[in-house]
């Protein structure tokens, strides 16, 4: 997968990096690809198993706001719309956590 994206300048502090596993290589190379052909991407598995955090340290790594929303039964569609908007105005990422409840 080769691709290219624009660095985000988006300072976001020197805190410490996510230990590259197997996992969140494979995580890195399927989102990046995704992007790449202008997609998202939907981390799937069980719980604990880091797909947030891997999500949130790929975000940092390309200088983008990575903002997580739980999820939760009381959310409606106008909730939803303002996020997306907010999301579309500056450019973050998002990371809906808990999103099948």
């Amino acid at each position: 997968v080769e691709n290219t994206f624009r660095y985000g300048c988006e300072y976001l502090g020197n805190s410490m990096r996510l230990v590259v596993t197997p996992l969140t290589d494979r995580i890195y190379l399927t989102l990046t690809g995704a992007l790449g052909m202008a997609l998202g991407g939907a981390p799937a598995g069980p719980a604990g198993t880091g797909k947030t955090e891997t999500t949130k340290d790929l975000a940092k790594a390309m200088a983008k706001q990575c903002i997580v929303f739980n999820c939760q039964e009381g959310m409606d569609y106008i909730m939803v719309g303002k996020f997306f908007k907010g999301l579309a105005m500056c450019g973050a990422w998002a990371c809906f956590d808990e999103f099948n409840r």
